[in-house]
């Protein structure tokens, strides 16, 4: 399980910082014995200071989970920062963004912090707490009731900040303005109870465990109560602790009853220690609930775990058990059984348990460049796809692999009448976008080419691995086929797509979703045609009977552009234009490319025809060339049921997947009529082309388990 440990040292990561400030500290040490202790249990753990960057932080490490998934854990040893109620602020921070976590919620930590408000729950349910008063200014008078000697504190303090014995009101009026000049809040006044001081330990829910009471052993010097000097070894005495106290059995019983009591009543979780007083006639006397038990080595809380059997690493642990136990009902998830799951819960089980190793391997493919300009690194691209998909245990198939523009593989079932995957290694960017390395926050992967074709090449990466992990991978017809050049529309690589397609059940295109979550079942076709125009070079102001050929050239192009019509899904535009001139002369040439976006084919050859005329008319020599033509991906019956197939497993794990028609051609236009295609099949991608092109983490992990378990039902249907 990953585990983050939330905890509060030094951090003053804040927006602002004012109010009160927090004055806990927790050791570095301890911090790195719980993350020792988790460890060796072989969790995956992560210290994170409790501040201002604590979600990112815990978003990176432990992103949103799929339905049924069991998510991170935080390990909460968090005092806060500033303000009122600190206990309660990671808790809190916590509860907003759903995460799990170790100890007591929001709630039962405010009530604990409160002693006024502690004591009065106590009360109400009979539990018996030392007789008390607030003051809320230093010079308020005491009852006549509260007799001397008296304990004084900060009403919302704890680790014993500020606790003082006073014998009589001079005493009482100089601890009271000293609390009052630190901690600007109302003084607990209270009966001072003249005996031995306990502590208990508890741990669990529902019902919680209670370690042995826990005698501190003050010695002969100083007051006989615990102080803030004390807990961190600045007094010049020595504690002692005896566990099991010597209080006999009645007391020992009677103290872990009221601790139990005490935990349940502030309605507390996982852990706390309970502090009382034990005085001469054998009575005992409810002090306070620390909701945040210590787990410093010399802490009494440890020290009763110790007498139980459990060592630091094993409490530590035991905590993390208590706590999934209360979120997920078992302390430890039960193993799937092969026999009776589902191909669901298996691949689930199988992806879940490797999501840092997918991110790994997608910042290995996404850090390897191969813009289809570079056949360097496209080559290095397909020698590292192939040694991969040789590892998974798939064989190269010659038919379709060419060794410059497509390369194909197929499992030991073959392709034909099976699933095909399609994607493409090179990366269609011009040399003048920036290189960009990969990149993660708490939501999106970004880096080159990573929604294009890194993101899908790792996702059926791991769809692959995960039919293979349930020994289907060999019996299922699976066909894969990447090529090199859709920066240059697939030309070559479009009769070895199409062969392989007709081959096919049905097709997969990697290309990626939407941000609206929508996979492709229509594409129109895209057609590139080079336009030249050439005339004589001529001088600015000389007399000419025509216009010039730019001129001649703008003017033609805004009348192809007219042709353009919605109804008929026809859109016509200038991608680029490029004039040509000698210095001091006018241009002589332009070169213009054009691109026409279609439906229907036979709609496309008209509008063709009709450019063809326009140009026709001017008398200037030029040129019109078809210099690529992707064909249009039609809708078909065949492919709405694929989606409908992979729709029902997509609500079953409440995976967002829609369907839409789409204006930008691809590979799936090569597709026969009689194969299924489902294109945009990858994860959710935004700003595609540009520097800033990213992939959603969950999507990633959804999409492969999409794909893999439809893949795994086609086998086990």
């Amino acid at each position: 399980m990953k585990i983050a440990i939330a905890y509060n040292r030094d951090s003053k990561n804040v927006i602002n910082l004012f109010g009160i400030p927090n004055r806990e500290r927790i050791g570095q040490k301890t911090i790195k014995r719980i993350a020792d202790a988790l460890r060796a249990y072989k969790h995956r753990v992560k210290a994170f200071e409790g501040d201002k960057d604590l979600i990112d932080h815990l978003e990176e490490f432990m992103p949103r989970v799929l339905k049924g998934e069991q998510p991170g854990l935080v390990f909460n040893v968090s005092y806060g920062i500033q303000g009122q109620a600190r206990y309660t602020h990671v808790p809190s921070i916590l509860e907003m963004v759903g995460i799990p976590y170790v100890g007591s919620g929001p709630l039962a930590h405010g009530l604990a912090l409160d002693k006024v408000v502690a004591k009065m729950i106590f009360r109400q349910h009979g539990l018996p707490t030392p007789d008390f008063t607030v003051l809320n200014s230093w010079d308020d008078q005491l009852p006549e009731d509260l007799p001397f000697p008296l304990i004084v504190k900060p009403k919302n303090e704890a680790v014993s900040f500020g606790v003082t014995i006073v014998n009589n009101e001079r005493e009482l009026k100089e601890a009271a303005r000293t609390i009052f000049d630190t901690f600007q809040q109302p003084i607990v006044v209270e009966r001072y109870i003249d005996g031995r001081e306990i502590n208990v330990g508890l741990i669990g829910n529902n019902p919680c465990d209670t370690f042995p009471p826990v005698e501190l052993l003050f010695g002969n010097e100083g007051p006989a109560i615990y102080t803030y000097q004390d807990k961190v070894g600045r007094s010049g005495r020595e504690i002692g602790f005896e566990c099991p106290a010597r209080i006999g059995q009645e007391a020992t019983e009677e103290a872990q009853r009221l601790a139990h009591r005490a935990f349940e009543v502030l309605g507390c979780y996982d852990c706390a220690r309970v502090d009382m007083r034990l005085d001469a006639d054998q009575n005992l006397h409810l002090l306070e609930v620390n909701s945040l038990p210590s787990l410093g080595e010399h802490g009494s809380y440890t020290v009763g775990a110790q007498h139980v059997g459990l060592d630091f690493p094993a409490l530590a642990n035991r905590l993390v058990e208590v706590a999934s136990a209360r979120y997920f009902g078992t302390p430890k998830p039960m193993r799937i059984s092969r026999k009776e799951a589902d191909a669901g819960q298996l691949v689930m089980s199988f992806l879940t348990q490797r999501r840092d190793q997918i991110e790994r391997r997608l910042r290995i493919w996404t850090n390897l460049h191969s813009r289809t300009s570079d056949p360097f690194g496209i080559q290095q691209a397909v020698k590292k796809l192939g040694q991969m998909l040789d590892e998974i245990g798939l064989a190269s198939v010659q038919e379709y692999t060419d060794g410059r523009t497509t390369w194909a593989w197929q499992t030991q079932a073959g392709l034909k009448a099976g699933t095909l995957f399609v994607g493409h290694l090179d990366i269609p960017l011009g040399l003048e976008i920036p290189v960009q390395e990969f990149r993660r926050t708490p939501e999106w992967l970004s880096g080159e080419g990573i929604g294009l074709s890194r993101a899908p090449l790792v996702m059926l990466e791991f769809v692959l691995k995960a039919l293979r992990s349930l020994r289907q991978l060999y019996a299922t017809p699976i066909g894969v086929l990447y090529y090199a050049d859709e920066g240059r529309d697939s030309m070559e690589s479009a009769n070895a797509i199409e062969a392989a397609a007709a081959e096919a059940e049905r097709v997969f295109v990697l290309r990626p979703s939407n941000p609206q979550n929508k996979v492709v079942t229509q594409r129109r076709g895209w057609r590139k045609y080079r336009l030249v125009v050439e005339s004589t070079p001529t001088q600015l102001g000389k007399v000419r009977k025509k216009p010039d050929v730019l001129g001649w050239t703008c003017s033609k192009i805004e009348d192809i552009s007219k042709l353009s019509a919605r109804h008929e899904r026809i859109s016509i535009a200038v991608s680029d234009i490029r004039p040509t001139g000698f210095p001091m002369l006018l241009p002589h040439r332009v070169e213009v490319t054009v691109t026409l976006s279609y439906g229907d084919p036979s709609v496309a050859q008209e509008s063709e025809k009709s450019i063809r005329d326009i140009l026709a008319s001017g008398g200037f020599r030029h040129q019109f060339e078809m210099i690529s033509d992707r064909p249009a991906m039609k809708n078909r019956t065949s492919s709405k049921r694929l989606t409908a197939e992979l729709s029902e497993i997509a609500a079953n794990w409440e995976i967002p997947l829609g369907q839409e028609s789409a204006l930008w051609p691809s590979v799936a236009g090569l597709v026969p009529a009689s194969t299924a295609v489902v294109c945009g099949i990858g994860p959710v991608a935004r700003d595609l082309y540009t520097p800033n092109e990213a992939v959603e983490r969950i999507s990633l992990l959804q999409r492969t388990l999409l794909l893999a378990e439809f893949l795994a039902k086609q086998v086990r249907g």
